[in-house]
């Protein structure tokens, strides 16, 4: 028998399939006591802000006790709560006002790494005989010819240098994939996944929903630790991914995980750096596989990446962002998989600046843009606080003393301690910084245009953006063309055509084309288009000869009087529409 066209695939329903989610950066979404950082109760507060956007799962990042080196991604205590965020109370508090709201929770779990304040972790560099030595990973080092020391391989940290760190007392290394205090955890040791199984159990019984697994494809490393190939001759150490992205035991750790939360019936969504290739995802996130039910991979936001990495600059192309959106598209739906779908979160920029405009005239319209082009792709929608509201980047002259964000800070400081006299080099990284910092996404929620943007009544642990005074979400709730309703408009839409939008097919139209991305989505007898036009330049788009559109079949726009004529449409900037196709 022939390979089934998609239209032949029996549809396999999920609830989470069918959700949209909330992501919530704890420290910077609402201040409850004055103390300049985001909490618990301060999250608890706008429970009713985020129920009438009409998500239905809300994801926190990571909330767990910690010495914030990377923003809690380093955790000492994965069953307390980082203290100026609240109390493990203050969770039973927020899980059980979610439920009441008819939406679901979720928590950041990290469990490739911890801090190297974690007990495990102080037992661990105690020495060779501590019986949690080998809950991470240590290895002699190297020697050259000279008798000098080097590390056990070449592999880089995610934020420079090596991803190895010398302890004297014992005189070896242990391996670290992010910074030198986030120790990497040693999955091959069968006392480590079932330390990781009691937590997740922990948290489900306490009525959590699921989890966003950070860097989950790291936890399998290839044996024997070899050296990575030489991809960047200016630079000491290389990228190791080949070796840690999706190592040779990862689907038998994920099935571990999977067979817990299918116990649960949670929601699992998996970051997966460093893979490109769909079937390393599908093996992770087939329907009936019993991993996980969906993945964030990273091409689209590594679209602008230079060759000298995140802050080296190149332009991004409309035909690269179209091969990679109907790649994963068809294939997902072609294979039973699923597609978590986003462009920005706690690690990227703001959209409307780093792809569109942000200029006062075009940003709402570019802001509603981005979110049809998302939302009516198949697979769960992910909106990250502030993107409802169509928030910006940070301003150009925002000094680099400024910035909070320890992978920009490191970039920066390697750049003058390599460049120190070359000012235009550290022009270019700062304007890429500007356009791509993590920053960007964690400046304090705009709330309203009152002092520090409403998020606190005290000074912010990181300065608010000052597009406050015109952004923000008093200005939007409940107000006709905000990029707030215009965001829950969309979301409604999913729910009340649910077959097409999330079960249908999807057919990329007109490929070649520079400026217009459109596609359709069918199931059965029903057929949307989605137009969108990426430019803040108006654009004529020819309609594809099978196609008519009729403005009484229009279902969502981005502005009120979309210009049809016979076989074009007149796309004002950054215009973008959804319309039944009889």
């Amino acid at each position: 028998m022939g390979e089934l066209s998609p239209s032949q695939h029996p549809v396999k329903r999920a609830w989470w399939k069918e959700s949209s989610v909330y992501q919530i950066y704890p420290a910077s979404f609402k201040d409850s006591n004055a103390d300049g950082i985001g909490d618990l109760p301060g999250i608890f507060s706008k429970l009713d802000y985020i129920k009438t956007l009409g998500v239905d799962i809300i994801w926190l990042c990571p909330i767990y006790k910690s010495p914030q080196v990377d923003m809690g991604y380093d955790i000492e205590d994965y069953r307390e709560i980082h203290a100026p965020y609240g109390t493990v109370k203050d969770v039973d508090r927020l899980i059980e006002g979610c439920h009441e709201r008819e939406m679901k929770f979720v928590m950041d779990l990290v469990v490739n790494h911890t801090s190297d304040q974690h007990k495990w972790f102080k037992e661990s560099k105690k020495g060779k005989g501590n019986e949690f030595r080998d809950w991470y990973i240590w290895k002699k080092g190297k020697y050259d010819a000279d008798g000098k020391r080097h590390p056990p391989n070449n592999w880089a940290a995610a934020w420079g240098g090596s991803a190895w760190e010398y302890d004297e007392a014992s005189d070896e290394y242990y391996l670290h994939l992010f910074a030198p205090q986030q120790p990497d955890l040693n999955w091959e040791n069968p006392k480590v996944r079932e330390a990781v199984h009691d937590i997740i159990r922990f948290w489900l019984d306490k009525g959590v929903d699921g989890f966003r697994m950070d860097v989950i494809n790291f936890i399998s490393k290839v044996p024997g630790f070899p050296d990575a190939e030489i991809t960047r001759p200016d630079q000491e150490f290389q990228s190791g991914h080949k070796y840690f992205a999706c190592g040779p035991r990862l689907h038998e750790y994920l099935l571990a995980l999977g067979k817990i939360l299918k116990e649960y019936s949670a929601f699992s969504v998996g970051e997966m750096p460093g893979v490109e290739d769909p079937q390393d995802i599908l093996d992770a996130v087939g329907f009936d596989r019993g991993e996980l039910n969906m993945i964030f991979h990273f091409e689209i936001v590594d679209l602008d990446h230079g060759d000298g990495g995140k802050f080296s600059p190149r332009k991004w192309e409309m035909s690269g962002l179209k091969r990679i959106v109907n790649k994963w598209q068809t294939f997902m739906i072609n294979n039973d998989g699923w597609n978590a779908l986003y462009l920005e979160n706690h690690d990227q920029s703001r959209s409307v600046s780093r792809w569109g405009s942000d200029l006062p005239e075009f940003r709402a319209a570019c802001a509603k843009m981005f979110a049809t082009f998302l939302a009516l792709q198949s697979g769960t929608v992910f909106v990250y606080q502030g993107q409802e509201l169509g928030l910006i980047n940070l301003p150009n002259d925002r000094p680099i003393s400024d910035y909070r964000d320890l992978e920009t800070l490191n970039a920066w400081r390697d750049l003058l301690a390599r460049y120190p006299d070359d000012k235009e080099r550290q022009r270019i990284m700062k304007r890429e910084i500007t356009l791509k910092s993590r920053d960007n996404a964690r400046t304090p929620m705009q709330w309203s245009n009152s002092k520090y943007a409403g998020f606190s009544t005290a000074k912010p642990w990181q300065k608010e953006n000052e597009s406050y005074t015109e952004i923000n979400a008093e200005t939007q709730v409940g107000v006709k063309d905000s990029v707030f309703e215009y965001w829950a408009t969309l979301l409604r839409l999913r729910k009340a055509h649910k077959d097409v939008f999330i079960y249908g097919d999807f057919e990329l139209l007109d490929a070649e084309h520079n400026d217009v991305f459109a596609y359709t989505r069918t199931f059965e007898n029903q057929k949307v288009i989605v137009v969108t036009n990426f430019r803040k330049t108006p654009v004529t788009w020819s309609l594809p000869k099978n196609i008519t559109l009729r403005k009484d079949n229009i279902l969502v726009s981005n502005y009120s009087d979309p210009n049809i004529e016979e076989g074009l449409l007149s796309l004002r900037p950054f215009e973008a529409l959804a319309c039944y196709l009889d």
